[in-house]
Parts: C-alpha cells; structure tokens; sequence
C-alpha cells in the first residue's frame, strides 16, 4: 500500500506560497524580456494577439516590461490576424485587453492571403489537414516577422512549454519568434498566473476580460468555428488534457522517472478523476511526441528560464 499522496498539479504551488511564486516567475519573464528589449536596442515589440491563454500572458509580460523600464506601451504592437477559424469570443477578448492595456493595434486578414496561397499549391480548401492548418500559422509568423522589420522591433514568442513539449506548434509557424517569453511556463501554471495578474495587477474590467480568456476552452483556432462562432477545434480533444500532459512533463523531465513508474503515479495522483486506460493513452501519446518533435526545439528562438 502507498499512503503517501501525489499532487496532480506538480508546478502549481502551495497555497501558502502562491503569491510569492507567481510574482518570481512573472518577474523572471518580464527581467529578462527587459534585458533583451535593451540589449537589441529594438524601438517595439510585436506580438500576434489572438485572445487565447499563450498570447495573453506574453502581453502581460510586454506591457510590465515597458512599464517597469519606463517605455511608452504603444511601442507595443498587438497584432489581431483573424483567419478561418477565429471565434467571435476570443477576437473580442483580444481587442478589448489591447485597448484596456493602451497599446498599439494593428489587425491584418489571413484569410485571403493564405487561401491565395493554397490554390497556388493546388491545396483542396475543403480539406481541413495539417497544410490547411499551418499554411495559416506560417503566414501569421510573417507578417509579424515582416511589421517587426518596418518598426526596427523583435516579435515576441508566445509558445508554451506544453506545447513545445507536444510539439504542438507549427514548424516556423508560431515555434519562430525573436524571443519567446513563455517557453518555460507549462499551461497548467500559465492559467494560474493570468488570474494572479487579474488580482493584483488589474482593474476590474481588466480583470474581467482575463478570467473570460482564462475560461475560453484552448484552441489554435484553425479550422472554421461553428454555425454560431464558437470554438469548434479543441485541443484538449485532440492530444490530451494538459494536467495530464503536465504531470507527465514535471516527473519525466525534473524527477527523470520512468514511463511505468509516472503511469503508476499518476494512477494515484488522478485517482476517480481519469480511468487508467485513459492515462495510459495519453501517457502514451506524450512519450510518442516529446520524443518525434524534439527536432522543433533544437532550433527554438532564446527565451528565459523560469
């Protein structure tokens, strides 16, 4: 019998020490992002804002960025691409926290552009497939990438260490930036951070609108939304839910424990909240990607440690 407990959530903290926790990371993000802005001597940052938990948090990190180093926030560039499968909650969520936070926005269509490129590869538009999907992140990279060349600024990465773990990213899509401030923030900590700004570092509409993004179910927002806008692409349904993935990540990469030791863990970490044949499946499906994509982040851009 094992009667010691296992927390389902290892990079969450205690409940004692939460304040102090979040504040250290959020600190580490925005230092080194200020080390970074200063060093290349860059006049803006750019940053693909699509309403979602990843981009909400760089910008948070941006903005006391600028505010820590005494920088106007408009040199902040908040980039909204809307493109086949952009919901009507998350564009809203974007513009509203843009206007809230006083930075500058710009809003540039993909739809056109990327289904010009698709016929040009003779690519059947109906056919919602990888191509369909990351012909739409490529283009989204490009264009901030091309508007960070017209202001002398650096794009800011939005990516999570979940994701890049999963190597659920495009490949010089959305995995390319100039720095990507996020890429040791595991999702399961990134929601917990955003309510943390929400708290103590937001008014109350601010506030409003992160909760809002916070409670949006994650989604790269690909392939078109449903007769009534909403959010039809889900990726939890599509490679696992991320405290799952999270659990696996934290004893895999910081314990070093075996697949059959995590499997046995999580048994008991998870115990009544997900059958074992589910753990299993999706223990199995992160071993498989951690181990094919490694090859997305042997090339990542530099990003902070937290």
């Amino acid at each position: 019998p094992i009667h010691r407990t296992f927390s389902p959530t290892p990079f969450l903290p205690k409940q004692h020490e939460e304040d102090q926790y979040c504040l250290d990371t959020f600190s580490i993000q925005t230092s080194a992002l200020a080390r970074r802005w200063e060093h290349t001597h860059a006049e803006t940052l750019e940053i693909g804002i699509s309403g979602g938990l990843d981009s909400t948090l760089a910008l948070l990190v941006c903005v006391q960025t600028a505010d820590m180093l005494g920088i106007d926030r408009s040199r902040i560039v908040g980039v909204t691409m809307p493109g086949f499968g952009t919901s009507d909650r998350t564009y809203q969520n974007a513009l509203q926290l843009m206007e809230e936070l006083g930075v500058t926005h710009r809003e540039i269509s993909i739809c056109e552009v990327t289904t010009q490129h698709l016929n040009d590869i003779a690519h059947n538009m109906d056919i919602h497939d990888a191509t369909y999907e990351n012909a739409q992140a490529r283009e989204r990279t490009q264009i901030l990438m091309d508007i960070a060349n017209q202001h002398n600024g650096i794009v800011i990465g939005t990516g999570d260490m979940s994701e890049l773990a999963l190597g659920w990213a495009t490949y010089n899509g959305d995995h390319m930036s100039m720095y990507g401030v996020n890429a040791s923030v595991p999702k399961t900590l990134m929601q917990h951070l955003i309510r943390w700004v929400a708290k103590e570092k937001g008014n109350e509409q601010i506030a409003k609108t992160l909760l809002d993004i916070v409670g949006t179910p994650i989604s790269p927002e690909l392939t078109p939304a449903d007769e009534k806008g909403n959010i039809k692409q889900k990726t939890e349904d599509l490679v696992g839910p991320y405290e799952l993935h999270d659990f696996f990540l934290y004893n895999f990469v910081c314990n070093g424990f075996s697949p059959e030791k995590i499997f046995f863990l999580a048994q008991k970490a998870f115990n009544g909240a997900y059958s074992n044949d589910t753990i299993k499946k999706w223990l199995s499906t992160f071993f498989w990607r951690f181990t094919t994509q490694q090859f997305k982040r042997s090339c990542m851009p530099d990003g902070p440690r937290t």
